[in-house]
């Protein structure tokens, strides 16, 4: 296993935001593990996604079925589509294990999101728990922590 170097994991968390803003939700889900998931924390500091409420805790069916419903003809609150933008800092390498091919980054971001006339912000922090598969990149865990997770929030569309 070739060791990756902290510009390819970077380059990796920019082109995941580029797939999800051009709406490339297929490819971007296919960037998941087979045991991967998509999770957004409901509290600060909330440390268990099962046995704690959370925002979404999504695996790789949940998150097949929310990017086919997404695209799906008779989806008709996703007609016009949501558009999205990630606006993210430099991801940091905050963990790695070469001799796993394990890596985690973080980032903070800021996020719209906006469908017709209606449009919402987003800010926080997504951390990338990553692992090398056949010598690619792919995500084990994104988990995106809102800086706002605690407020009444408005229907999340896309992904962060």
């Amino acid at each position: 296993m070739n060791p990756i170097t902290d510009a390819q994991l970077i380059d990796f968390i920019y082109r995941e935001a580029e797939l999800i803003d051009a709406l490339q939700l297929q490819d971007w889900e296919a960037l998941f593990t087979d045991d991967g998931h998509y999770w957004m924390p409901l509290t600060h500091g909330q440390t268990d996604p099962i046995l704690q409420g959370s925002l979404m805790y999504e695996d790789k069916m949940l998150l097949k079925i929310r990017v086919e419903r997404f695209f799906g003809k008779r989806t008709f609150s996703q007609q016009p589509h949501t558009r999205c933008h990630h606006l993210l800092q430099a991801p940091r390498v905050i963990a790695r294990d070469d001799a796993a091919g394990t890596y985690t980054c973080r980032t903070a971001f800021h996020y719209v999101e906006t469908r017709v006339d209606e449009q919402s912000l987003f800010a926080g922090w997504a951390t990338h728990e990553l692992v090398q598969v056949d010598g690619a990149l792919r995500i084990r865990l994104k988990r995106v922590d809102l800086l706002n997770c605690d407020a009444a929030l408005p229907n999340i569309q896309l992904f962060m």
